[in-house]
């Protein structure tokens, strides 16, 4: 068979190594062969290839360097940065735990979602980026490098492309050859201003770069000359970063008008709402992502987790029961079904759910996730002994486990152990200071044992993490009475 043939051949059915090997052999005899070049060009990005509409996780470098000044007083509801203006109505942390960045936990994890914006540094340094590390990214910018340059690399004679002798101008004219930002203002200089894709490319870059305004006005012309799906989902990913989600959000319905029922618009309105608290339009948008693709994981787990925390475990646990059948089998599924069989007083699989789910964990983070919920089952159940084992051994497998210290301060305390609660509930308010509980039972232990100082302070913060916590402004006016009277 013709070996350009068969080339092709591998690379439509996406085997690109055979793809890229072939091509070599090829261009070891005939060097100057553009079709064999270019095939390989292709297979080797091919194999390093992100799509950059959904991965996007900003570093530390990113977070803390950031020079675009946003309003400290955003008015509510149009802050993603700001997590005291969402004044959405979403639901309270007594009911749904939040996330260091004031936002609800979210029914699936997605890059960002997990550590929002750190206040400091140290703060930054500490909060893990995924599920997967406990290690910070420190730069994006620094990740894009190491995926583009690992495939040429390989080649033991060196890199396959040597950027520096390539002549911009000369592969300008060849549109299917350019790349990066010189590259692709060439190429668009050499199409009269009138290829939409190459304005994709530059703004990409501006992307990339830090350069949202630069990259808004490149997406704009772009939209103006061909509307394509993923030029609205670009252009949205440079307002959120700009901190614009009121004007992503339009963006999508504007991008809606024109591809009626895309997934991946409805799907990017829902997330923003989630992420600005308003937890009832995101899970309405959800539903209509499933009208549209009823296989949609993201939006079946949004919307069981959702059901869950209203207090339907019976609801949540269809829509789990669903990811099951589609295939999806990890630790978070069964974790998610063990809790949700407890709920809905299921007591039979409960167990069986979260054993198979101690069975899957792949990593210390997810084993210390199910030995915590099942030592909510324990308290449910009344074992305070097995709670207190589970709690324990959740701090064994996770030694940042603030809810863990949390419930095992409660423990202790029901004991008698005043002392040795007091110990872990600083450990949780230190190592979680946006979590209200440690706080107010600091609190209200300090309160108990007539260290009045502490207990003010402590439920003072108890209020800046949840303001509407009714005991804790019973606790502050008790303390200020007591005050008073000295």
């Amino acid at each position: 068979m013709e070996p350009l043939f068969l080339a092709w051949s591998y690379f439509r059915r996406r085997k690109f190594q055979l793809c890229a090997d072939l091509c070599t052999q090829m261009l070891e005899k005939s060097p100057y062969d553009q079709a064999a070049w270019i095939l390989k060009a292709r297979a080797l990005t091919e194999m390093v290839y992100v799509d950059e509409i959904d991965v996007d996780q900003e570093g530390i470098a990113e977070m803390v360097l950031d020079e675009n000044a946003i309003a400290q007083v955003p008015r509510p509801g149009t802050s993603l940065k700001l997590p005291g203006t969402n004044q959405m109505g979403g639901p309270s942390p007594a009911v749904r735990p939040i996330t260091q960045a004031g936002r609800p936990i979210t029914g699936f994890l997605r890059p960002s979602t997990q550590s929002g914006r750190p206040g400091t540094m140290e703060q930054a340094i500490r909060t893990p980026r995924t599920a997967h590390t406990a290690r910070p990214v420190t730069s994006s910018s620094g990740r894009f490098v190491r995926l583009g340059t690992a495939s040429m690399l390989t080649s033991p004679d060196g890199p396959f492309i040597n950027l520096s002798r390539l002549n911009l101008t000369k592969y300008a004219q060849k549109p299917k050859l350019a790349k990066a930002l010189d590259l692709a203002a060439l190429s668009t200089e050499h199409s009269q201003y009138k290829d939409w894709w190459w304005k994709v490319q530059i703004g990409k870059c501006y992307y990339r770069l830090g350069m949202y305004r630069e990259a808004e006005k490149q997406f704009k012309s772009a939209l103006k000359q061909q509307e394509m799906v993923d030029t609205f989902l670009y252009l949205a990913k440079v307002y959120i970063s700009l901190d614009q989600p009121v004007t992503a959000l339009n963006l999508f319905k504007q991008g809606l008008d024109k591809f009626p029922g895309e997934v991946t618009l409805l799907c990017g309105i829902a997330r923003i709402y989630e992420e600005m608290n308003n937890i009832s339009s995101a899970a309405e948008y959800y539903k209509e992502v499933l009208k549209q693709d009823s296989t949609h994981v993201e939006a079946i787990a949004c919307i069981g987790s959702n059901h869950f925390y209203s207090d339907q475990p019976e609801i949540a646990l269809r829509f789990y029961r669903r990811l099951l059948q589609m295939g999806v089998y990890n630790c978070q599924l069964f974790n998610n079904l063990g809790l949700c069989c407890f709920y809905a007083q299921q007591y039979d699989m409960t167990l069986t759910s979260f054993e198979r789910a101690l069975s899957l964990a792949e990593n210390e983070e997810e084993a210390a996730d199910v030995w915590y919920n099942l030592g909510h089952v324990a308290v449910g159940i009344g074992d305070t002994n097995l709670a207190h084992q589970c709690f324990r051994l959740a701090l064994v497998h996770n030694n940042h486990h603030a809810e863990a210290y949390n419930n095992l301060a409660v423990l202790e305390m029901r004991k008698g152990h005043v002392e040795q609660a007091r110990a872990l509930l600083q450990t949780a308010s230190s190592l979680a200071p946006h979590m209200y509980e440690p706080h107010f039972n600091f609190a209200t232990v300090s309160d108990k044992i007539g260290d009045l100082q502490r207990s003010y302070v402590a439920a003072q913060k108890s209020e800046a993490a949840f303001p509407d916590h009714v005991d804790t402004q019973h606790l502050i006016k008790q303390l200020k009475q007591h005050f008073a009277m000295l």
